[in-house]
């Protein structure tokens, strides 16, 4: 008997668009101007407008601008959607990929056939999908605020997945710093194998740099709280140039007031700068720059409301004043990025010296002097080629004097401070990398070679590496720190943590020999560790010197007679003059004083003397 039920007719496929193009087009259809406006003279005689009104006190509207709305609403409709990154996401990689821990209930995935369908998603699903994440059954996964707390991604040590490094992109931060710094917490936690490489996301806008900057603030303030260990916090998660409310970013802002005020800027006048933000800038007196400049932050939301191009354009400026400062500090040492790491094949201690002791836990701060033996890492000419063949401006270089190799690369330029662009490059090397500013490598003895020479120079090079140890000697301030943080010698602050291949590892700040004499005047004691006399001429280098062992009160310092660089030893007790010219110094008598010079090409061995001469080997 057949049925009498009539079959039910074929559903329509789905079609949704979650572009939500339709705000887009309720504004413009409500704040599109099509109204006319009317111009009169003011009681004050100033010319001022008003909507127009017909006889009937209608309001009159402008044809040309309804016909302009309605054009551009027909352009935006016809335009294709512009999925949202999630569902991107899913629909690129496919659901057998991608584990999503979001607050969804519903979503829209694409069936074999590629039509839409509508999946449910209930409150256990996020547990699941959690799970097919940290389980190694899916490689991708994508959570949001809800899926951000309480919950843990990382590359756990008792996870299948843990040998898989996570490689955290944060897209679409917003306003809120601190929930993009609590889904970081997420993947970077305790007890993981391998930290988590972080990479904020941003389109080619630089204005969307304003988000990824507080970002990186409140990171680097997190890793100021816990500089004693460096557990949490930035843990060199991010560049400094990433974070633009640094000293570094606000100095450049107050360089780059300065360079528009001169006209010395190519990417815009300080007239129209002025009235495109509407930012004060100039004295109504003297008509000088003001004395309280805006702020980092007000600078950056007004650059926001400018047109792409000129964004782009004011940031390249600014970024580059940021680079010259951060690569100054580096430079220096004085740039603090975190926790910066140390990989040995073996950390041989050669001494130990204690420098405090807590009075009430017993925890000790300790200078330790260790032995670093490094097996450098060569790059194959194969890889170097893979990373940089297809690169615009790469040159081929041999050193006339040495002998290596370096593959000139394109570098960030930068900005000093009379607005000038000066051009850098980096040096790649088997085993590191340099940057370089274009003037002085023009002035050294870098010379370009053909493609052939360079590769056989090449891998000569990593042939000779690949068999060669490097033995290191360093001092480094390791045990309590944080007490002490700012007795320690300021012209290194970075923190180190240096490991071997047999599991050991040591924590804490590098001290150089220059600052040796300020460690035992901090904390009030002799210093038992000697230095050698390779160290103290390196050290000389230092703009104070370093102070000499076995020669109470003088200091071995470079100085420049006639243009000529000299180690002078300053300070030094006149009755041992003869016998200090005895060992191989030698003076001269300079505006009626005389000065006691090492010569450079004996200076260690002069030291040694002098050093054996006082027992101080």
């Amino acid at each position: 008997m057949s049925s009498s039920r009539k079959s039910a007719p074929a559903r329509e496929p789905l079609d949704i668009n979650l572009d939500c193009k339709e705000y887009m087009i309720d504004y413009l259809k409500s704040a599109f101007p099509t109204r006319m406006m009317q111009v009169f003279k003011g009681t004050d005689d100033k010319l001022r407008s008003e909507p127009m009104i017909d006889g009937d006190g209608s309001p009159v509207l402008c044809q040309a601008a309804i016909e302009a709305r309605e054009d551009l609403i027909e352009q935006l409709c016809a335009m294709p959607p512009i999925p949202g990154a999630l569902d991107e996401l899913i629909r690129h990689f496919g659901t057998v990929a991608v584990a999503e821990v979001t607050g969804r209930t519903r979503r829209i995935v694409l069936d074999a056939s590629g039509r839409q369908q509508i999946e449910r998603r209930t409150a256990r699903s996020n547990i699941a999908e959690a799970d097919a994440f940290m389980s190694g059954r899916k490689a991708i996964l994508a959570f949001s605020d809800a899926g951000g707390t309480g919950r843990s991604y990382h590359a756990d040590r008792n996870c299948p997945s843990a040998h898989r490094r996570r490689v955290h992109y944060l897209l679409e931060p917003g306003w809120r710093a601190s929930s993009a710094i609590q889904g970081l917490g997420r993947s970077n936690r305790t007890n993981q194998a391998t930290a988590p490489i972080f990479r904020p996301v941003t389109t080619d806008c630089c204005g969307e740099r304003r988000f990824i900057s507080t970002i990186a603030r409140r990171l680097d303030s997190l890793g100021a709280l816990t500089r004693g260990q460096r557990q949490t916090g930035g843990q060199n998660l991010f560049d400094p140039a990433d974070n633009l409310e640094s000293d570094y970013a606000k100095d450049a802002l107050g360089q780059w007031y300065h360079l528009l005020y001169l006209g010395k800027l190519t990417s815009v006048s300080l007239g129209e700068f002025a009235r495109m933000t509407g930012l004060k800038l100039l004295d109504d007196e003297g008509g000088g720059l003001l004395d309280t400049l805006p702020p980092i932050q007000r600078w950056l939301n007004r650059l926001l409301a400018l047109r792409i191009g000129t964004q782009n354009a004011i940031f390249e400026e600014y970024l580059a004043l940021i680079q010259a400062r951060i690569d100054a500090a580096r430079d220096a040492g004085t740039l603090d990025i975190g926790v910066e790491t140390i990989k040995a094949e073996r950390i041989v201690q050669l001494d130990e010296q204690i420098l405090r002791r807590d009075p009430v836990t017993g925890a000790e701060t300790r200078l330790s002097r260790l032995e670093l033996h490094r097996r450098p890492r060569a790059t194959s000419f194969a890889r170097l080629m893979e990373l940089w063949s297809e690169n615009d401006g790469i040159a081929f270089l041999k050193n006339g004097r040495s002998g290596r190799v370096a593959l000139r690369v394109p570098s960030w330029s930068i900005l000093d401070n009379e607005g000038q662009s000066i051009r850098v490059w980096e040096l790649i090397r088997p085993a590191g990398t340099e940057r370089i500013r274009h003037a002085k490598l023009a002035e050294s003895n870098w010379d370009i070679v053909d493609a052939a020479l360079f590769e056989a120079a090449w891998e000569a090079e990593c042939a000779e590496i690949a068999t060669r140890v490097d033995v290191q000697t360093i001092n480094i301030a390791t045990g309590l720190l944080l007490p002490v943080w700012n007795r320690l010698p300021d012209d290194d602050v970075r923190v180190w943590r240096i490991s071997d291949d047999a599991g050991h590892s040591v924590l804490g700040r590098i001290v150089s020999p220059s600052g040796f004499e300020k460690l035992s005047q901090a904390f009030g004691v002799t210093m038992a560790i000697t230095l050698l006399p390779a160290e103290i001429v390196a050290a000389a280098r230092a703009s104070d010197g370093v102070a000499i062992p076995g020669l109470a009160g003088s200091r071995l310092q470079r100085s420049y007679v006639n243009d000529e660089a000299r180690l002078e030893i300053k300070g030094f007790p006149p009755e041992k003059r003869e016998w200090l010219k005895s060992i191989g110094c030698f003076t001269e008598i300079i505006s009626y004083k005389t000065r006691l010079f090492v010569p450079t090409t004996r200076a260690e061995e002069t030291l040694g003397l002098i050093q054996q001469s006082s027992g101080c080997v």
